[in-house]
C-alpha cells in the first residue's frame, strides 16, 4: 500500500461569519483522495480521543485507508484557523503539545514490509519530535521503496529555518518525487526560477520534480524536456487541498500504470508521466470547485469532461 505520513488537524474554515470544523491536513488530504481514487493506501499519524480525532477518522474509514498503523493520544487535535484571501487559503495553527507534534520516533510502525510507496511532506516535517520521527520512517524504509515529498511550505511556522532547511536537504536526497508550489521556491530557493531549482533537485537524486501553478496546470521537471498539463477550468470556491489531491492523482496514476516504484520512476515514459499530471490537475479542479479539502472520488473523476 502506499502510505501517507503527516498532519491530519481540523481547518476552521469560514463561513457565514462563523467559522466550521472541516478534517484536513496535507498529508491526511493525501490520504483520503488516495483511497476515493481506489488506490490501495494507508494512513501514519497519531489520532487524538478527543471528538475532533473521532471527525478525522470517519473520512478515512469512507475511502477505505487503512489506519491500523495510527497511534491514538490523549493529546488534543491540531486545529488551524483559515483565512480566505481572494479564494486563496492562509493558515493561523494552534498546535502546541498537540497529538501530532508529539509524535515520538517509539510511535513508529514495527514493520515496513506492506508499503509499496511513501508519501510526506507538511508541517510535519517542520518541528521535533514529529519532523525528526518522520525523518527517522524515512531513514527505515527499505531501499526499494519510492518517497514522494511535498514540503507545502508555512513560513510562519517555522522558527528554525536553518535546521528545517538542512532536513528538507536531507530528505531530498532520498525522494524519488518533489512537488514545489510557487510558495515553496520563493522560500527555498528566493530568486531562482523553476528550472533552476528543479534542477537542483534532481541532482541530489530526485528523478521528478513537479511544479504545480493553480490556474496554469502542472509542469514536470525531468532526465528530458520539462512535461506539462493544462489546469481544467471550474469555478473555484477555494484553493484548500488543491496541491494535496494533485498529488494523490500523481500517485494513483504511477500506480495504475505499474510505475509507482524507484525503477518505475527512474525510467519513466513521457505518456505515462503526462497522464500522472493530467490526473493530478483533473482531480484538483474538483476539489477546488467545492469548499474546504474534499478530494473527488473515482466516479466522479471518471464524470468529469476531458
Amino acid at each position: 500500500m502506499i502510505l501517507c505520513a503527516g498532519e491530519s488537524l481540523i481547518d476552521m474554515v469560514p463561513e457565514a461569519g462563523h467559522y466550521r470544523p472541516l478534517a484536513g491536513g496535507a498529508v491526511y488530504n493525501t490520504a483520503i483522495a488516495l483511497g476515493r481514487l481506489g488506490a490501495p493506501t494507508g494512513y501514519f499519524w497519531p489520532i487524538s480521543r478527543d471528538a475532533f480525532g473521532e471527525q478525522l477518522l470517519r473520512p478515512l474509514a469512507e475511502a477505505q485507508v487503512d489506519t491500523s498503523l495510527c497511534p491514538r493520544s490523549d493529546r488534543l487535535t491540531t486545529l488551524a484557523f483559515v483565512t480566505l484571501i481572494g479564494g486563496e487559503a492562509r493558515y493561523s495553527f494552534y498546535d502546541e503539545g498537540s497529538a501530532g507534534r508529539m509524535l515520538a520516533p517509539e510511535d513508529l510502525p514495527a514493520t515496513l514490509d506492506d508499503i509499496s510507496a511513501l508519501f510526506i511532506g507538511g508541517i510535519s516535517l517542520v518541528p521535533d519530535p514529529c519532523g525528526g520521527s518522520i525523518e527517522s520512517l524515512v531513514a527505515r524504509l527499505p531501499a526499494h521503496v519510492p518517497v514522494m515529498l511535498d514540503p507545502n511550505i508555512r513560513p510562519f511556522f517555522i522558527t528554525d529555518a536553518a535546521a528545517y532547511r538542512a532536513r528538507l536537504e536531507r530528505l531530498f536526497a532520498r525522494a524519488d518525487i518533489v512537488k514545489l508550489s510557487g510558495d515553496d521556491l520563493d522560500w527555498l530557493m528566493p530568486g531562482a526560477s523553476f528550472p533552476e531549482a528543479a534542477a537542483a533537485i534532481l541532482a541530489k537524486g530526485a528523478k521528478l520534480v513537479l511544479q504545480t501553478g493553480g490556474e496554469s496546470g502542472a509542469t514536470a521537471h525531468w532526465r528530458h524536456e520539462p512535461i506539462s498539463a493544462p489546469a481544467t477550468r471550474v469555478e473555484v470556491a477555494d484553493t484548500i487541498g488543491a496541491g494535496d489531491t494533485f498529488n494523490a492523482g500523481v500517485l494513483s496514476a504511477l500506480h495504475q500504470a505499474g510505475a509507482l516504484t524507484r525503477d518505475g520512476i527512474a525510467n519513466l515514459d513521457a505518456d505515462t508521466l503526462l497522464q500522472a499530471l493530467r490526473l493530478g490537475t483533473r482531480a484538483a479542479a474538483i476539489t477546488v470547485s467545492r469548499p474546504g479539502a474534499n478530494p473527488p472520488w473515482a466516479q466522479e473523476l471518471a464524470a468529469l469532461p476531458a
